[in-house]
């Protein structure tokens, strides 16, 4: 059997999906990237199974969904954020983090049924400081949104899971496990969600592992996985999913729409 190529989100929150599948190297091999490369990796089929943004999966064919794994949250992520410099009914600028694809989507969304604004979106590099220079507001995730001291910039956080869930009473889902069709085994399956379940048991360790040299840093980061990110994907979830899917589709801003089906 070959090895499985996994392409995984490089943040912190996508770090509980892959601990432990070092001692599978007979399996699974790990390459760390930032979201957008992870969807184009599988869509160009250097990757067999990728930690992709939830938006992806439909502007891919023929892709299954690893059950029981995502990454979501029902409330405030923390991670994914509008930093705005003025009341967001006021926003004429928005600047869109260029490593996001699932999150642009999701604050497009927003902006549309939920803020009632439709400000200007400019793509841009991740950078939230230069960000905010160019524009009223912006769309930044990952860890450069976790840690960005907003009150010392002087701007407004809007924690966008936590607008979801204002919005449509649901949870969403930023990510998940997605590959093709006949990649993935049951054993797969089982030894993707038993990394899972493994690291959701120690936050403090996966978290100081990822900041070894960042006490601070490591602390907090405990508390987020703890506290805000939610590694299921139950029926709740998938309610979640199919409504931003449906949102998605209407917008146009993806080819149309389908539920997720599952290895």
């Amino acid at each position: 059997m070959s090895v499985l190529r996994l392409s995984v989100v490089e943040y912190l929150n996508a770090r509980p999906l892959v601990v432990g599948l070092d001692r599978r190297a007979d399996r699974f091999s790990v390459e760390f990237d930032v979201p957008s490369r992870c969807a184009a990796r599988l869509h160009e089929g250097s990757a067999d199974l990728g930690t992709i943004p939830s938006v992806e999966y439909l502007r891919g064919d023929g892709y299954r969904v690893v059950p029981g794994v995502a990454i979501g949250c029902d409330g405030p992520v923390a991670s994914v954020a509008i930093f705005s410099a003025r009341p967001i009914e006021r926003v004429r600028t928005l600047a869109l983090d260029i490593h996001s694809r699932t999150s642009v989507a999701l604050a497009r969304i927003l902006c549309a049924r939920y803020f009632s604004i439709a400000p200007e979106m400019r793509p841009m590099p991740q950078d939230p400081s230069a960000m905010l220079r160019a524009c009223d507001a912006a769309v930044v995730i990952g860890d450069a949104a976790l840690f960005f001291d907003h009150a010392a910039a002087g701007v407004e956080k809007i924690d966008l899971g936590d607008a979801w869930r204002a919005f449509t009473g649901l949870p969403f889902v930023f990510a998940f496990w997605a590959g093709r069709r006949g990649r993935v085994t049951p054993d797969d399956v089982r030894a993707l969600q038993a990394a899972r379940d493994e690291a959701v048991a120690s936050p403090d360790a996966v978290a100081s592992s990822f900041f070894p040299d960042d006490a601070a840093r490591a602390a907090r980061g405990a508390r987020y996985l703890r506290d805000n990110v939610i590694y299921g994907f139950s029926e709740r979830q998938l309610q979640g999913v199919n409504r931003f899917y449906r949102e998605a589709a209407e917008l146009s801003l993806v080819p149309g729409y389908r539920e997720p089906e599952f290895y």
